[in-house]
């Protein structure tokens, strides 16, 4: 048994792992904002599923936050903290930009300083496949140059791949970041393709399609993406790269920091 900490617990991904780790037995400490991107109510229908459980703490807070985040910390001495809150949404961040700046880019930083000085064993954290960018080349590696994203999004997200390697390289705190390839499944968020084509099709409404739909995506099954997010809390990464992975996606590191895909490998055209 250890403590865990579970940052967005209340969203899509953070629930379904937060589920997972207490039916196992671990003592999990969630933390979220319950902020209104989409309807409140869904994040507090997942809560009061968690609250069932004896072994779950649930606290309120924003990441960007810096005292209060500081404090936690401190007080609770976590030994793993899985990193899953985040602004999340393309398009949003078009008209939204310091909501992702507060939340992915200081709220990350604050959760970095937590580790670091709370003397947690392993940071795992949600990235994203926004990453790529105008990358072209298939099958996407984490070998491949990110460095021409196409949103303030995907910015954040790759900025959080750099900011953990620094922590990882100064301060010795083993990171893994999980670039999550289009997640999909049940209490999924309604701003998501599922949700969004299904809804006007019950009410024989027409379906929005951009680019003539000419667009590909990985869907990928939550209980997939949770599986992998379990086996790489235990796989503690190493500067010699030895915590495991295929080792064709093994890159040569000198900081316990380690970048993974996580997808279904099928893209489908929409």
């Amino acid at each position: 048994m250890r403590k865990v900490l579970v940052t967005g617990c209340a969203g899509f991904i953070g629930f379904h792992l937060t589920k997972r780790l207490l039916e196992r037995g671990d003592p999990v400490l969630g933390l979220d904002s319950l902020n209104e991107y989409y309807d409140p109510s869904l994040k507090q229908a997942r809560l009061a599923l968690l609250m069932n459980y004896p072994s779950f703490r649930f606290v309120k807070m924003d990441l960007a936050d810096r005292g209060a985040i500081a404090q936690l910390f401190a007080e609770q001495k976590f030994d793993c903290v899985v990193n899953l809150a985040a602004q999340a949404g393309v398009r949003y961040s078009v008209t939204h930009p310091h909501t992702y700046v507060d939340s992915n880019l200081l709220g990350f930083a604050n959760v970095l300083e937590g580790c670091r000085h709370g003397g947690v064993q392993h940071l795992v954290y949600a990235s994203s496949s926004s990453v790529y960018g105008r990358n072209t080349q298939m099958p996407f590696s984490v070998h491949d140059r990110v460095d021409q994203p196409v949103s303030l999004y995907a910015a954040t997200k790759r900025a959080n791949e750099l900011m953990a390697h620094v922590y990882a390289h100064l301060f010795g705190l083993p990171c893994t970041g999980l670039r999550f390839f289009t997640v999909y499944g049940p209490w999924g968020r309604p701003d998501m393709v599922p949700f969004v084509f299904t809804r006007p099709i019950l009410d024989g409404k027409p379906i929005d399609v951009f680019n003539y739909g000419q667009m590909l995506r990985d869907f990928t099954y939550v209980d997939d993406v949770i599986e992998c997010v379990v086996r790489v809390m235990e796989k503690i990464p190493q500067p010699d790269g030895s915590a495991g992975g295929n080792p064709a996606d093994e890159s040569p590191v000198s900081a316990p920091c380690r970048i993974y895909n996580v997808g279904n490998s099928k893209p489908v055209e929409l």
